[in-house]
């Protein structure tokens, strides 16, 4: 096991003492290209590239010496240390940390990034961190090949945002370019990069009269005195309780990173509420007063929905792959197109038992497990306890089977 192990970020300041003298002492070097070129690095000194962090991980464990790792930016922030510090490797580490890629772009960009979200990019993530992009108004994106601007770019058709794009920072080669989401597809960019992305009438746009308290939260959203979800609508005709929307939203689950389709938006709550709950959210329907009032339920709540006016199933069809969805009109015909696109969860309601077992049969056809209950709800005056109204529905919700 190496006798010492020091990780170096760099941000192409020049070294510190802490990191000069470690690296004086360093039998064994691992970095990246423009790393292991510094004047700094012993000339004696074993050099690794970084390619596998696994892999160097493994050899620095069973090196007998002193090791250096370089990072760019502060390793610890979605960095090495992470994986040297793994459990299977053994290793005590020594951090001399730098600044943050993110950090940095964000100095360069003049802007605060106390509210920004900030996600890795990798091309078996890269469409929850569009969906990231899509559900909040400033985030910045750690890139990797594969999984750059344009291809953040091309998975945001539909969603208008500006994307600053900051190439190869802390070297001679650092370029920042400024410009729409659709324009970057028509780019080549050079790795490193990181982008910041802003827009669709979110935090990015205005900074806030007071400050927030939370890394990643907006002011405006920390601040509200909304509590809660499913909470009680004015009657737009739907049918739709609020005791529903909230079982409706307890078995969809939104999260951050999600794309939920809600189709048959009406009034827009259950498509506000998991915007809240940090899902991305397309919320569709044919009613234009529909759209209407979503787009301004949303609005009113702080969050960014994409509302999408049309009639399932064919509109459906240009739309992102889901993760979840809630169909609130249609039936079983608009179930089974859904199902057709493999999402995670699938939540229906109907009013009449034959409804039911309608969208059952289309689910369970495409190999969804199905659950259904009868939920009864009734509200009451507390004045005078007496019945104001009543909701008697059934609810479905299908959960695609795990592979192996």
């Amino acid at each position: 096991m190496a006798d010492r192990v020091t990780v170096i970020g760099w941000d192409g300041s020049p070294l510190t003492a802490a990191a000069r003298s470690a690296l004086s002492a360093a039998t064994l070097v691992a970095g990246a290209a423009h790393h292991l070129a510094l004047p700094e690095v012993p000339p004696t000194a074993e050099r690794i590239r970084l390619g596998s962090l696994g892999l160097a991980a493994r050899r620095i464990a069973g090196h007998r010496g002193t090791a250096v790792v370089f990072a760019d930016g502060d390793p610890g922030f979605f960095g090495v240390v992470r994986t040297l510090r793994a459990p299977e490797h053994g290793l005590e580490v020594e951090v001399v940390p730098a600044v943050s890629s993110v950090a940095a772009a964000f100095a360069r960009a003049g802007m605060p990034w106390d509210d920004a979200q900030v996600v890795v990019a990798h091309p078996r993530t890269l469409r929850r961190a569009v969906n990231v992009i899509r559900a909040h108004g400033k985030v910045a994106v750690l890139t990797s090949p594969g999984a750059g601007p344009a291809e953040l770019a091309l998975l945001l058709e539909g969603v208008h945002r500006t994307f600053v794009i900051c190439e190869e920072l802390g070297t001679d080669r650092e370029q920042v370019s400024v410009l729409t989401s659709d324009k970057a597809a028509d780019h080549t960019w050079r790795d490193p990069n990181v982008v910041i992305v802003i827009g669709g009438g979110g935090t990015g746009q205005a900074l806030a009269a007071e400050p927030g308290w939370l890394l990643g939260q907006s002011p405006e959203r920390a601040r509200t005195g909304d509590r809660g979800w499913a909470r009680p609508q004015p009657d737009t005709g739907e049918g739709e309780s609020a005791q529903l929307r909230a079982a409706q939203l307890a078995r969809l689950g939104p999260r951050t990173g999600d794309l939920v389709w809600d189709i048959g938006t009406g009034s827009g709550g259950v498509a506000v509420d998991a915007a809240v709950l940090g899902a991305a959210v397309i919320a569709v329907d044919a009613d234009p007063e529909a759209c209407a009032r979503t787009t301004a339920a949303a609005r009113q709540r702080g969050v960014q929905i994409q509302v999408v006016a049309g009639r399932a199933p064919h509109v459906l069809e240009s739309l992102p792959e889901p993760d979840v969805v809630r169909v609130g009109g249609g039936g079983a015909a608009v179930v089974a197109a859904v199902a057709d696109r493999r999402p995670e969860r699938i939540v229906s309601h109907a009013s009449t038992r034959d409804e039911a077992e309608a969208i059952g049969r289309a689910l369970t056809e495409h190999g969804y497990a199905v659950e259904c209950a009868l939920l009864q709800s009734v509200g009451l005056d507390t004045r005078t306890w007496a019945e104001q109204e009543r909701s008697v529905v059934f609810l479905l919700a299908a959960e695609r089977p795990r592979t192996r």
